[in-house]
């Protein structure tokens, strides 16, 4: 399936398409059931949600049409967030350039009610020790992460991670790598995060044709509930407590 390529040259994001697009959305609502919102559009206007690595903008505006509330979009390659700024209008969003691994200012410690991201953290393999107490000091005192990662386990993200030839192929950036749940769990424990639920889910591929869809969300929920199967699901989904 045909990528979006950032300033570097490397593959972000996949291109538009019926599976992409409904994969997405299930991603967002998913993180939005995670989330404790006031029932009133009024208080719903101040709680502040950071997507990081909000590429061309489609999660951060799901979120903001799902919650009513303040979200921004970070993403260090200018590109993408001026294109995010130019395909989506809203008075309660906004996107910002910023490389948060490095940049974020002292300002901005403990003013997120939220912070969320699909397949972001693992660009930051290395520098995980670092970041997530990074994240940790970001967000309000009861605050959470809510994340969707590449499953290391899963037979397809394994191959595009492990093996050089289609890492080459699939254009990864030299520091990125997958993990499995144990890795983000004992590295969210060190980070110091409470009430850690981490699991794994969804089977649906960006790149599934649209005749499939439908009948692979389907199968997903099934494998989702079997013991050993479900561990081989595509993405790691965990959220976790300041």
């Amino acid at each position: 399936m045909a990528n979006i390529v950032d300033e570097r040259g490397y593959n972000q994001i996949f291109q538009p398409s019926h599976a992409q697009v409904t994969r997405l959305r299930r991603r967002a609502a998913a993180i939005v059931h995670e989330m404790n919102l006031p029932k009133q559009s009024e208080d719903r206007q101040r709680v502040h949600i950071l997507e990081i690595g909000c590429g061309l903008g489609e999660m951060a505006h799901q979120l903001v049409l799902l919650t009513g509330a303040q979200v921004t979009g970070v993403d260090l390659s200018p590109g993408f967030i001026g294109q995010a700024k130019n395909s989506y209008q809203h008075n309660g969003l906004e996107f910002i350039v910023s490389d948060l691994s490095r940049e974020l200012p002292a300002s901005d410690a403990a003013r997120y009610d939220y912070i969320v991201g699909n397949g972001i953290l693992h660009h930051l393999y290395h520098n995980l020790d670092s970041f997530l107490p990074a994240l940790a000091r970001w967000l309000k005192p009861d605050g959470c992460l809510i994340f969707w990662e590449p499953n290391l386990v899963n037979p397809y993200v394994w191959l595009i991670f492990s093996v050089p030839v289609f890492r080459r192929m699939a254009n990864l950036e030299p520091d990125e790598m997958a993990f499995t749940s144990d890795f983000i769990r004992r590295k969210l424990m060190t980070a110091g995060f409470s009430n850690i639920r981490v699991c794994t889910r969804d089977f649906l591929l960006p790149n599934t044709p649209k005749c499939l869809v439908t009948a692979a969300i389907t199968s997903g929920r099934w494998l989702e509930r079997v013991p050993f199967l479900n561990r081989m699901a595509q993405s790691i989904f965990f959220v976790a407590g300041r």
